[in-house]
């Protein structure tokens, strides 16, 4: 990587720092605080401008070697939903059904073959081991996959939609649905859309700080 290109990254960490010390309490309750899983859906439409929001925003969080794993499958059409159904759980299936737009979330046990272009600084050796130590790989692509299912909850939200993400499911029906002939596996599915707030549960507890955290 040239001087110049590492000097551009300082000077545009700097300026954000620099600009913006912490987002407000409006954005942390949208995020989080006041976030939550939804089981219903407003009869709203979500473009395919939104779907690449969620995705330009849900690329820049981190991910190790920067291997970017996650795999995405937006359903929005009547048949691609029915297609999808037989592999979902019933406790789940009109949630799923009426959701705008279901996206499914996979990870890619080959993200290595994109080093030369994702992190072509990484050293050969380290390459090599994502490439012939099958049992790392999978670890690799699953965690930072994961990583990014979770980015992409939180950059839906970030653009105003709602989520409702689920794992009753048979993985392998939906990989052989919609992943079929590929490396790609699925972790989890989430509808999005803008929730019908009549169907939310109350939020449940919470862990506090000192229930499940030390300081060493």
């Amino acid at each position: 990587m040239s001087d110049e290109l590492v000097a551009a990254a300082h000077r545009a960490a700097e300026e954000v720092k620099t600009r913006i010390q912490a987002i407000d309490h409006d954005s942390l309750d949208l995020l989080f605080r006041e976030a939550r899983s939804h089981n219903g859906w407003q009869d709203r439409s979500v473009s395919d401008d939104q779907l690449r929001q969620i995705f330009d925003l849900m690329k820049m969080g981190p991910t190790s070697s920067n291997c970017c794993p996650a795999r995405i499958r937006f359903l929005r059409s009547e048949a691609e939903k029915e297609r999808l159904e037989p592999a979902i759980v019933p406790s789940n299936k009109e949630k799923t059904n009426t959701a705008p737009v279901v996206a499914i979330i996979g990870y890619d046990l080959d993200y290595w073959i994109h080093f030369e272009r994702m992190f072509p600084q990484l050293p050969p050796p380290v390459r090599k081991r994502h490439e012939e130590d099958l049992a790392f790989a999978e670890k690799t692509a699953f965690r930072n996959g994961t990583l990014q299912g979770a980015y992409f909850i939180i950059a839906a939200r970030a653009i105003g939609l709602d989520c409702g993400a689920i794992s009753g499911f048979d993985n392998a029906m939906v990989d052989e649905l919609f992943f079929g002939g590929t490396r790609i596996k699925s972790n989890f599915i989430c509808n999005i859309g803008y929730a019908d707030i009549s169907k939310m549960y109350r939020k449940f507890d919470r862990f506090d700080f000192d229930d499940v955290c030390e300081v060493l």
